[in-house]
């Protein structure tokens, strides 16, 4: 049996890297899918591959820093599907840059997107969580949250932020059944590490003691996990999926 059989859930930065894997491991499972990202073209690209996997899905090209934006987005999606079972908050960039050289209006930016969207794409959706019989919060933060990393100060205060975010909420809403974790990937191939040079990617392999540097598909199984009744007594957590980088 799926694993997600008949779930509405919702992927924000789901047009790629990670978020596009969740996406589709959610649909192999049985999940019917409400993709969030700022581009139009990838997301109904991303569409067909779900809708050619037997589910339904929704496309909402949105701006996590537009507030109303995403509030019309979430209840757009919750209306195209039904209702929300689960919520994955993957959005995110980064502006890397030291201290001293960092603008204000980037680090600012970056919170927006990170931190303050997810607050709003989770605030929209709780509604239709507290009602759903299985209701699942899933943030996608970073072992950078958890160490900080010279050069992301920016990053890392968002993906911490998330942390205390998720744990905030798992406390909550857990009376009415809702759980909430997070997912601290290490380092991951994405579009986001695909300028470092094969140099440096060995370099980044040799830190990390399972010997190799990680894949969507990895953090997408541990959302799988965290969204399905397997982990309906798992609130709060941390799941670092880095190989053994942070440890």
């Amino acid at each position: 049996m799926s694993l997600l059989a008949d779930r509405k859930a919702l992927v924000t930065g789901a047009s790629r890297g990670i978020g596009r894997a969740i996406a589709l491991a959610f649909a192999r499972e049985g999940a019917d899918l409400a993709l969030l990202a700022t581009r139009r073209d990838a997301l109904e690209a991303l569409a067909e591959e779900v809708r050619a996997l037997g589910r339904r899905a929704s496309v909402q090209a949105v701006d996590l820093r537009d507030g109303a934006a995403v509030q019309a987005a979430v209840d757009a999606a919750r209306e195209e599907l039904g209702g929300l079972d689960i919520v994955v908050n993957n959005a995110g960039i980064t502006c890397d840059q030291l201290l001293l050289r960092h603008k204000e209006e980037d680090f600012q930016r970056v919170l927006d997107v990170n931190l303050t969207g997810a607050f709003r794409v989770t605030k929209a959706a709780a509604r239709a969580l507290l009602k759903s019989r299985c209701g699942r919060i899933i943030t996608v933060s970073s072992v950078v949250g958890l160490t900080g990393n010279a050069g992301q100060s920016s990053y890392a205060a968002s993906k911490a932020g998330l942390v205390g975010f998720a744990k905030s909420l798992a406390q909550e809403l857990a009376r009415r059944g809702v759980t909430s974790n997070v997912i601290a990937p290490g380092f991951i191939e994405t579009d986001m590490t695909a300028q470092l040079s094969d140099e440096q990617r060995a370099a980044i392999a040799q830190r990390i003691p399972l010997g190799r540097v990680g894949r969507a598909e990895d953090v997408a199984r541990a959302a799988v996990y965290l969204a399905s009744d397997h982990a309906a007594y798992v609130t709060g957590v941390v799941l670092r999926v880095d190989g053994g980088l942070s440890m």
